[in-house]
């Protein structure tokens, strides 16, 4: 096998931009569009707006009810600039949540993050794959609250207003050249406002491409599990699935063939 042939084995295991091949002293056309492209992708998906009320559509279907929120910052430029508007409620959203709060066990929030895409495309299904693991259970749901213009830390203060044991929080992570997409999980046991990331644990990449909703669904109801039988989440709580570790020790590893 030349060099050449093992450049192109090696891109199939990886989205990760290698043997391009070159021109001169450039990359080929083809992959510096592509790269442009993917770059353009990734901007585009920072300044995209969440679409709350066609996410709500999407779930309502699956029989999920939803609450529309805002953060405190008020535009998405003035959320891009400004990160501490955006872990904070408006008044309006704080108001609304006060009057109707209930204690449960797991407040459930989407907000958009850096990339409301994700949310728009992998709330919905992730969210069927975890009602479906806990069906079982007997654990108390809050509705879907929709967080426009909001960072993870917003979580935190849906889960206090609600007395939730816990709040977990679906948002968009910071796109990349791969991936403009990839929705992040963020679990917190006893949220209240002025946490620190610390006291959470994250569940990244979960996307069709990256970690499947079933495997993260596996994964979170386990951190789910271990936080209220410990009563703790964040560093003190660590991953401790087996399924991806077995299924990786029985798998070749392609860079010693």
């Amino acid at each position: 096998m030349d060099e050449t042939d093992l450049w192109q084995a090696l891109r199939a295991h990886t989205a990760a931009r290698i043997a391009l091949g070159r021109r001169g002293v450039s990359v080929p056309t083809r992959a510096q569009l592509a790269f442009q492209l993917a770059h353009a992708r990734a901007r585009d998906a920072v300044h995209l707006e969440l679409d709350g009320e066609a996410l709500a559509g999407a779930l309502a279907a699956q029989g999920h009810d939803c609450v529309q929120l805002h953060s405190a910052a008020a535009t998405r430029s003035e959320y891009l600039q400004r990160p501490d508007l955006g872990r904070r409620l408006d008044d309006v959203s704080r108001a609304r949540l006060a009057a109707g709060a209930t204690a449960i066990d797991l407040a459930l929030v989407a907000a958009d993050g850096l990339s409301a895409l994700a949310v728009q495309r992998h709330a919905a299904p992730f969210l069927a794959a975890l009602r479906a693991r806990l069906a079982l259970e007997a654990w108390t749901l809050s509705p879907l609250h929709i967080v426009v213009q909001g960072r993870v830390a917003v979580g935190d203060e849906v889960g206090q207003l609600l007395g939730a044991r816990a709040v977990l929080v679906l948002i968009g992570e910071r796109p990349g050249l791969s991936s403009p997409d990839s929705l992040g999980l963020y679990l917190t046991w006893a949220p209240k406002v002025g946490l620190l990331d610390e006291r959470r644990n994250c569940i990244s990449n979960v996307r069709p491409a990256g970690l499947a909703y079933a495997p993260a669904a596996y994964r979170l109801h386990y951190l789910l599990s271990q936080a209220f039988s410990r009563r703790l989440s964040g560093v003190d709580l660590k991953d401790e699935t087996v399924e991806e570790g077995a299924a990786l020790a029985g798998a070749r590893n392609f860079l010693l063939e």
